[in-house]
C-alpha cells in the first residue's frame, strides 16, 4: 500500500501555492534573485521515516535556521552557565536585527536574535579555540545535525558579507560591553558562513526531528547532543524563534519553530516529528508566508499544538481485573500510554483506593510505550510497598521499557514477558 501522508501534503502545498503575498529577502542580493515560487515540506518523524512532497531537494541557504542548532552545540561544548553569562533567554518582541542588549551588561537578550546568534557563535568548541577550527566545529555538529555534511555557498557567503554592516554593528557593541573578546569582522565573518551553508527542506526535517529525538538523529543513531540541552534549545525556540511574530506563533501553531531569510522554515514537536517548509516570500517579520500557513494548517489537521489538552491520565489505567484460582489467583492492573507524573499518580491512587485482594499482583505494561524517570521511581516504590504489605509483585514488561527495575530495600519483583507466565512458576524475584 501507498502511504497517504505524501498526498495530503501535496494537498496542503496546493492549498497554499497561489498565495504570491510577501517578497524575498531584497536586502541580500544572492536572496533576492531567489525564485519566490519555490514551495516544498518535507517531514521527518522521530524513528527515521520521511515524507515530502513539492521541491524538498531544492537547495537553499540555512540563515537564520542555524541559530538553534548552534545554540545547542554551545551548550553542549561549554555548559549552561558559561553560555547564560554572555547570552539570555528572554524573549524581546523585536526584529530579529534590532540591538536588544540588557542595560549595564550588554548581554543579548537570547540568542534567536542576530547579536545573540553572533555571540553563541563564539562559544561553540573550547575556549582558545581559533576561529577558523570553531566555523568547522559549527559545520561538522550542523552536518552531524542533518545526518550528512553539509557545505557552505560561497556566492551566498560573499553576498551577504558583503553586506553585513548592521551585524558588524552588533559585533562592535558585543566586543565593546566584552562578551565577546574576538575581532567584530571575525565573528560576523564566522556567522555569516554558518548561515550560508546549503540545506533542503530534507535535510531541515532530520535536524528538526533530531531536536523532537531527545538530540539524537534519527537516521544515524548518533547522539548529537545531550537530551537536556534539547529541553533548553526547544524551550527558546518556543519563546524566541520567531523574532517578534513568536507570540502569534506559539498561540496559532504552538510548535517549537525557527524561520530563515532565504524561505526556510522548521517546527520540532518533542517525541513526535521534524517538520520543514521552504517558500522565499517573506512577511514583515522575516518568515516564510506560504510557511506559516502551512504549519498553521498542520497544526489544525493534526492537533500537533504542544498546548493541545492531552487525554485524560485516567486513561493510563486499561483495566484491573483478576485471573486463576486458588494460590495462583493474581490481581492485574493493564496500563497504557506514555506514563508521566500525572499518570503514575493515577497509578499510585489506584492502589491506595483500592487495595489488591490477592497475594499475587501483577502491573502489565505491554501497552505501555514510555515512562519518564520519575514515573519509573513512583512505580518501583508501588511495587516496593505492595512487597512490604506481604504481596507477591510481578510486572510484565515484554519490551523492556521498565529500565533498571529493582525495587529498593524490603521490595521484591519478578519481571515477565508475558500473562501467560503468572500461572507458571515465577523467576527468582529481583530483591
Amino acid at each position: 500500500m501507498r502511504s497517504p501522508i505524501p498526498d495530503y501534503l501535496a494537498e496542503a502545498l496546493a492549498a497554499v501555492e497561489h498565495d504570491d503575498s510577501g517578497a524575498t529577502a531584497d536586502y541580500i542580493p544572492e536572496l533576492a534573485s531567489a525564485d519566490p515560487d519555490r514551495l516544498g515540506v518535507t517531514i521527518a518523524t522521530t524513528d527515521g521515516r520521511t515524507y515530502g512532497a513539492g521541491d524538498t531537494r531544492t537547495p537553499f541557504s540555512i540563515q537564520s535556521i542555524s541559530k538553534p542548532f548552534v545554540y545547542a552545540l554551545a551548550l553542549a561544548d561549554r555548559g549552561f552557565d558559561a553560555v547564560l553569562e554572555k547570552v539570555g533567554v528572554e524573549p524581546t518582541g523585536d526584529a530579529f536585527n534590532e540591538i536588544s542588549l540588557e542595560p549595564g551588561s550588554g548581554r543579548p537578550q537570547n540568542p534567536m536574535i542576530n547579536a545573540g546568534a553572533i555571540a553563541t557563535h563564539t562559544l561553540v568548541g573550547h575556549e582558545d579555540m581559533s576561529a577558523e577550527h570553531r566555523v568547522e566545529r559549527v559545520i561538522e555538529g550542523l552536518s552531524a545535525f542533518a545526518g550528512r555534511r553539509l557545505d557552505v555557498d560561497e556566492d551566498v557567503f560573499a553576498s551577504e558579507i558583503g553586506h553585513a554592516f548592521r551585524n558588524r554593528a552588533l559585533a562592535n557593541l558585543l566586543r565593546a560591553y566584552e562578551v565577546t573578546s574576538e575581532n567584530p569582522v571575525v565573528s560576523v565573518a564566522g556567522y555569516t558562513r554558518q548561515c550560508s551553508l546549503i540545506v533542503t527542506t530534507e535535510d531541515l526535517a532530520v535536524m528538526a526531528a533530531t531536536l523532537a529525538n531527545g538530540g539524537v538523529n534519527p537516521l544515524t543513531g548518533v547522539e548529537v547532543v545531550p537530551r537536556r540541552v534539547v529541553r533548553q534549545t526547544l524551550s527558546v525556540m518556543a519563546t524566541c524563534g520567531m523574532y517578534d511574530g513568536a507570540g502569534d506563533w506559539m498561540t496559532r501553531v504552538g510548535v517549537p519553530a525557527k524561520s530563515g531569510v532565504a524561505g526556510g522554515l522548521i517546527g520540532a514537536l518533542p517525541g513526535q516529528v521534524g517538520i520543514a517548509t521552504f517558500s522565499p516570500r517573506l512577511d514583515r517579520h522575516g518568515n516564510s508566508v506560504r510557511g506559516v500557513d502551512l504549519f498553521q494548517r498542520f497544526t489544525s489537521d493534526m492537533g500537533m499544538h504542544l498546548m493541545e489538552v492531552p487525554a485524560s491520565t485516567s486513561s493510563v489505567v486499561r483495566r484491573r481485573r483478576s485471573l486463576g484460582s486458588g494460590p495462583l489467583a493474581t490481581d492485574v492492573l493493564s496500563l497504557q500510554g506514555a506514563l508521566r507524573f500525572a499518570a503514575a499518580e493515577r497509578v499510585v491512587r489506584e492502589f491506595v483506593d483500592r487495595p489488591p485482594t490477592q497475594r499475587r499482583v501483577a502491573i502489565s505494561l505491554r501497552r505501555v510505550q514510555s515512562l519518564d524517570d520519575v514515573s519509573r521511581r513512583m512505580l518501583l516504590e508501588v511495587v516496593r510497598r505492595l512487597s512490604l504489605d506481604g504481596h507477591d509483585v510481578f510486572v510484565i514488561d515484554p519490551d523492556g521499557v521498565l529500565p533498571d527495575p529493582d525495587p529498593g530495600t524490603g521490595g521484591r519483583l519478578t519481571v515477565l514477558a508475558g500473562l501467560g507466565d503468572i500461572v507458571s512458576p515465577p523467576a527468582d524475584p529481583v530483591t
